[in-house]
């Protein structure tokens, strides 16, 4: 065995607590003499796409470029619903097309280059766009940008399903949830030390950043050894839809996981509303942000190897813990303002509370992502992604909407009240899957 594949084998079993990278789980001998390559490979590519994600947030980065081009402040109010539901409500519409590639690393590729295309475009916006017409420009490329981010997800977890071996996925999602972690605390301790928004340069050179990141996520997903697989039994869009409610009639299990991961979605809808009621009771100057966002990649950092680890050994427990972890930080949080004391008026509770929420929504996320790609078959996981993704985004944009004007006329402690509810049933939900990492 040449040298590099030596120091690869040994960072790949240092990494997973794997003694004998050579024992796989439904996958075949040949992917899984490459599997410590492709891990490595993956994770790098994740590290890309992460650092891009973060770069380009649709809850922190792009509002200031908004901001800083002088857009209408109401086009700020969908970057979030077209980033989440663009990137989710297409996929069953591409899974019968995914499913007639031998190989899908290519679609991922595809996405990550359009990706970077679009990175490229928003740096362009950041120096020259202006007013109405500059925001119009942004949302039009976020709707690109949130596509081709859907086109590479769903062929990630297919890619993920054939290279990587059933309880190695969470690890790998685990430490990519770390990874991630690091760089949003590198952003929020850079975002303590300005007093305004950045000029439109700095704006530029995030997006540039993000740009490069995508493109290391094509180049390493390209580099992936993915053994040629079936494509028999490739739909058309409106066939994919029909056999995906046909999925969720006949499989039960599917039926509950998707119900449970819509009552999840209360884990991501309570975040902003957490912060808002910091900034509501300490001021909305940068440096409570940067410190609500240190804390966030801090507790992202550490909490997602830990679930990723315990999704390998069982995801449907991942997915109860993480619920119930969220119902209750979701009633510390709508009972904190009405405690009193002076220490309700700092950032530092509501700081504490969003980063234990933060480690919540990463178990959620591990989970739900983990037990999606083990329930499915090869043949058929695609689709079940797909599918699942789909439902996903429009719910995403249905209960957004509600979620949004429920905090309108109620305040958001009465509907971080509702959210805990949710991740109670959710958590309920969980417990009574069946397992599917044995």
């Amino acid at each position: 065995m040449p040298p590099n594949e030596i120091s690869q084998t040994r960072l790949y079993e240092w990494l997973t607590g794997d003694e004998d990278s050579r024992m796989c789980k439904d996958i075949p001998d040949s992917a899984c003499q490459v599997q410590p390559k492709n891990f490595l490979r993956q994770l790098i590519a994740s590290l890309g796409n992460k650092l891009a994600d973060e770069l380009s947030s649709a809850r922190l980065v792009l509002p200031w470029l908004m901001g800083a081009i002088g857009a209408p402040l109401w086009m700020v109010g969908l970057l979030v619903p077209i980033r989440e539901a663009g990137a989710l409500l297409p996929q069953v519409f591409v899974a019968g097309f995914i499913r007639h590639q031998a190989q899908r690393k290519w679609t991922w590729v595809a996405g990550g280059l359009i990706q970077t295309a679009a990175a490229l475009l928003l740096v362009a916006l950041a120096l020259w766009g202006q007013g109405g017409v500059g925001g119009s420009l942004v949302l039009v490329v976020l709707v690109a940008l949130s596509l081709a981010r859907g086109l590479s997800s769903i062929a990630t977890k297919d890619v993920l399903g054939k290279t990587i071996a059933k309880q190695r996925r969470g690890t790998l999602m685990g430490w990519s949830g770390s990874i991630a972690g690091g760089v949003t605390l590198a952003a929020g301790i850079v975002l303590v030390f300005f007093d305004d928004r950045p000029s439109e340069l700095a704006l530029a050179v995030l997006m540039s950043v993000a740009a490069l990141g995508w493109g290391l996520n094509a180049l390493c997903a390209a580099r992936i050894e993915e053994t040629p697989g079936a494509v028999e039994g490739g739909e058309n869009a409106w066939d994919s839809v029909r056999q995906g409610l046909h999925l969720l009639r006949e499989d039960k299990a599917f039926l509950r996981f998707n119900l449970a991961r819509a009552l999840l979605l209360s884990s991501a809808l309570a975040l902003p509303y957490i912060a808002l009621l910091a900034q509501q009771r300490s001021g909305s100057n940068l440096g409570d942000l940067g410190l609500l966002i240190i804390v966030s990649g801090l507790a992202g950092m550490l909490a997602s190897p830990i679930w990723g680890k315990r999704a390998d050994s069982s995801s449907r427990r991942v997915m109860r813990d993480a619920g119930l972890a969220a119902a209750i930080c979701c009633t510390l949080a709508a009972l904190a303002g009405s405690i009193p004391g002076a220490w309700t008026t700092t950032p530092w509770p509501y700081a504490l509370l969003y980063g234990m929420l933060v480690i919540a929504h990463a178990g959620v996320r591990l989970g739900r992502k983990t037990y999606v790609v083990d329930l499915a078959g090869s043949d058929q996981r695609a689709l079940y992604v797909a599918l699942s993704n789909t439902l996903t985004g429009f719910l995403m944009l249905l209960v957004g909407g509600l979620v949004g004007a429920l905090a309108q006329w109620f305040g958001s402690a009465v509907l971080l009240g509702l959210l805990a509810a949710c991740a109670l049933a959710a958590a309920l939900t969980a417990q009574g899957l069946p397992e599917v990492e044995e």
